[in-house]
């Protein structure tokens, strides 16, 4: 379901970058960037993007029952970062055309931030264990392992920390960044439904509809 929902939203995607490109729109034609300047804008633009949609549905509780879908894994592994309820999918996808449209992100620049989300998802929800001092030193730029991890810790304030996809940067910079010793977490959000249940496709489509406390 996530995938369907983001192939459609790639056709708005084109059609968004290009109209950009057609009307002189957005920071890339206003600073007349040139080609490694709109890959620059278009990367940290995109990047904003996904640290902003995921604070907001952190902070927001009709849209944290969207999101907690993601967070009621409780043995995060690569198949984690495909794991999004469609509601959460489509806000990621309007603050991603929201973030093109301001930045004017030419399709080249936004193929480029796909491949590293695509890569650093599957890196970061991995279930591996980097040497201390690489991830450690990994984590002052890009998001790091153990860096997410602490993000799926059950635990708040823990979870509302680390929202960064590919770059650690906006954490650091809006100081949302903690860090746990990974021997500290544990995965899974149990309180908001029988721990038995975080793999039941249909409940957890259902689950952000049902009249119940979330928070």
């Amino acid at each position: 379901m996530h995938l369907i929902i983001h192939t459609g939203l790639a056709v708005f995607i084109v059609l968004l970058s290009d109209w950009c490109r057609n009307a002189g729109f957005g920071m890339v034609y206003w600073f007349n960037a040139g080609v490694w300047g709109a890959i620059l804008i278009g990367v940290l633009a995109l990047d904003l993007s996904s640290w902003l949609v995921h604070w907001v549905m952190h902070k927001n509780p009709y849209l944290w029952r969207y999101h907690l879908i993601h967070h009621s894994d409780n043995k995060v592994d690569v198949t984690t970062g495909l794991r999004h309820h469609p509601g959460d999918s489509l806000l990621r996808g309007i603050f991603f055309l929201l973030l093109i449209f301001i930045s004017g992100a030419p399709m080249y620049s936004v193929m480029i931030y796909q491949t590293l989300v695509v890569i650093t998802t599957a890196f970061t929800h991995a279930n591996i264990s980097l040497p201390p001092v690489l991830d450690k030193t990994l984590s002052y730029l890009f998001v790091s392992p153990n860096m997410h991890k602490v993000h799926h810790h059950w635990m708040q304030p823990y979870t509302d920390s680390n929202y960064g996809a590919v770059f650690s940067i906006w954490d650091r910079l809006f100081h949302t960044f903690s860090t746990l010793h990974p021997s500290k977490i544990k995965y899974g959000l149990d309180r908001y439904y029988p721990n038995e249940k975080d793999e039941d496709f249909l409940d957890l489509l259902k689950d952000p509809f049902l009249h119940k406390k979330k928070l």
